[in-house]
């Protein structure tokens, strides 16, 4: 691997979108490259797609695309300026909109300094793993002065996903939303809102994301905490210089809003309230629920939420906040914030109503959200749980340490931090596993990622044996047959005495959620009160601290598929895997060929 420069650098992401007349794919070309000016910039894109109106009039401004290029500069946040690495200069990036079933590309040139691959989080990408996106997963990155083109192949997602670079931590400034319309003359499953409006929650560091990561690899201690949460690219006036950019959304009294809320912070799960308001839940990552009826939301990294609110309150400026749910350690306790204004004529308040957002460590709230959550399951909207299971996996999901020289390292006892799943901490290969299964080539991971942990202990006990703490590091894959049926359960651990949550995510797939608990997974009683009815159909789960997640699909996606712990320190310390879904007996149940273009090494 390529070692990448630490300098201070703006990485704009140019956005050219062009529609190919004699084909029904849409390309967006995406230019990385360096700007050095120093312009203040406020971002834009959620004020222009606010004021696009009903969907039919968006979906044609998105069906013709024009041409455009954009040079953007640095930022400006909590008083201070620095570069950052962006998508059309816009933080948040560019909102992308496609109908169900639709296909799309999508070229990235890079012309920075760092290397770059992006990520279509929740796109299930039917036999085509080519354009997952995952660094060393799926391909080599796309270095500077190189491009890659990735074809987005949709299938039944319908509802808010999103994508982000998927490289290092970039992620904290390049993201952005990716909506799934219906079907072309089809509505939604509920009342058609009179607008829509993309709420992306996000992390803002004063430091150099890139610098901060690898300082904390190399010390081996943890990286450094955000310093503020960002709504739509801005993080509220109860920041310190930060009160002229916040967001506003501009409601009509009696007219209902379809907010598509995005988790894209790094590291911290998020409560999310509108003072005075309730929220309507209806979708979540990419496919329609029972309505849920609450005052708040608890959202992972990684999960996207659709989320109905009237404006049914007097006219007047209400907040919208979001402040971390988190159980242990260190954490950003800021507060972040948004204004729902309503058109009329009304004294302005000089300090609108706060939402009583739960407590940063109310589990009781979290789970009860949580616990709600159930697939729409109707004739239009139909579930396929699998009913039996040919492949049982049984994953503790742990932090740990590795020994570092001297004990000179900035871990407990000068040990490096790591994390593992079933004591194996993933280790990124030299060139990408996709790559080299398709190719057979030998030495760059094995296939004994094991079904279950080493050995059973009281995983949520406290004050565990010392011994437990250090994994096995290496490029550890789980092989699955065409079409099996696959249930994992995720089990928390309170190794070092660090239980959390930890939001799973599985590229390539969908999943069902069919039960969840606190304590130890029993296999015995379970099992016992599955929801194999209406489980909620999700990308990413959240697994409670010291508590277990099972989930089920059809493994009938062949491919390469990262699945890993969506808190970015987590998974740069190693809380990670590969599934390997091997080909069917047809051409149509097997991985599509690789393109052309793959970049080299």
């Amino acid at each position: 691997m390529e070692l990448k420069k630490k300098s201070l650098v703006f990485l704009l992401l140019n956005v050219l979108i062009r529609c190919i007349a004699s084909q029904n794919v849409t390309t967006f070309y995406w230019v990385v490259s360096i700007d050095t000016s120093h312009v203040v910039h406020i971002a834009r894109w959620p004020k222009v797609l606010s004021s696009f109106g009903k969907l039919g009039h968006r979906s044609q401004s998105i069906l013709h695309p024009s041409g455009c290029t954009l040079n953007e500069t640095s930022y400006t946040r909590l008083c201070s300026t620095k570069d950052i690495l962006t998508v059309n200069g816009e933080f948040p990036g560019p909102a992308i909109y496609r109908h169900r079933g639709e296909r799309f590309n999508v070229n990235v040139r890079n012309e920075g300094k760092y290397n770059v691959t992006i990520h279509w989080h929740g796109v299930k990408q039917p036999r085509n793993p080519w354009s997952d996106g995952p660094n060393y997963v799926t391909q080599c990155p796309i270095k500077p002065g190189a491009n890659f083109t990735y074809e987005i192949i949709l299938s039944d997602e319908e509802g808010t996903l999103w994508w982000h670079a998927h490289s290092d931590w970039s992620r904290a400034t390049v993201h952005g939303p990716l909506i799934i319309l219906p079907e072309q003359g089809k509505g939604y499953p509920f009342p058609q809102p009179q607008n829509e409006v993309p709420i992306v929650l996000a992390s803002w560091f004063k430091g150099d994301v890139m610098e901060i990561i690898e300082t904390a690899l190399q010390n081996g201690g943890e990286p450094n905490q955000s310093d503020a949460f960002t709504i739509n690219g801005q993080p509220g006036d109860l920041y310190d210089c930060s009160t002229e950019g916040t967001f506003k959304m501009v409601v009509d009294y009696g007219k209902t809003y379809l907010l598509r809320i995005i988790n894209a912070i790094m590291n911290e799960e998020m409560f999310f309230m509108v003072a005075n308001h309730s929220l309507t839940v209806v979708g979540t990552d990419g496919a329609y629920i029972k309505p849920i009826n609450t005052s708040y939301i608890m959202i992972t990294p990684g999960q996207t939420m659709d989320i109905l609110i009237t404006a049914d309150q007097s006219p007047s400026y209400y907040y919208m906040a979001s402040r971390a749910y988190a159980v242990v350690g260190a954490y950003d306790n800021t507060t972040t914030t948004a204004i729902v204004q309503y058109n009329g004529n009304y004294t302005t308040p000089s300090t609108p109503p706060l939402p009583n957002l739960p407590n940063y460590t109310d589990t009781e709230a979290a789970a009860n959200f949580t616990v709600r959550l159930r697939s729409l399951a109707n004739e239009d909207y139909p579930v396929d749980v699998p009913q039996t299971v040919d492949t049982h996996m049984y994953i503790t999901i742990s932090v740990n340490t590795l020994p570092c020289v001297n004990n000179s390292c900035d871990g407990p006892d000068g040990s490096r931090l790591a994390s593992s799943l079933n004591n194996i901490s993933f280790v990124e290969p030299s060139i990408d596993v996709l790559q080299a299964y398709y190719k057979g080539i030998n030495g760059v991971y094995d296939t004994d990622f094991p079904n279950e942990p080493p050995y059973y202990f009281n995983f949520t006990g406290d004050d565990l044996p010392d011994t437990l703490l250090t994994p096995e590091r290496g490029t550890k894959v789980k092989v699955l047959d065409y079409n099996s049926n696959v249930e994992i359960v995720f089990q928390g651990t309170n190794v070092m005495n660090a239980a959390e949550n930890h939001p799973m995510h599985l590229h390539g797939y969908s999943f069902y959620v069919v039960g969840n608990g606190t304590g130890n997974f029993d296999n015995s009683t379970d099992p016992t009160r599955y929801n194999l009815v209406d489980p909620p159909e999700v990308n990413t789960v959240g697994v409670p601290k010291n508590g277990w997640v099972a989930i089920r699909f059809r493994a009938d996606n062949p491919g390469v598929w990262f699945m890993h712990c969506h808190l970015e320190r987590h998974a740069s310390w190693g809380m990670d895997t590969v599934l390997i879904v091997k080909n069917g007996t047809t051409s149509s149940t097997s991985m599509l060929e690789p393109p052309s273009y793959l970049n080299p090494c």
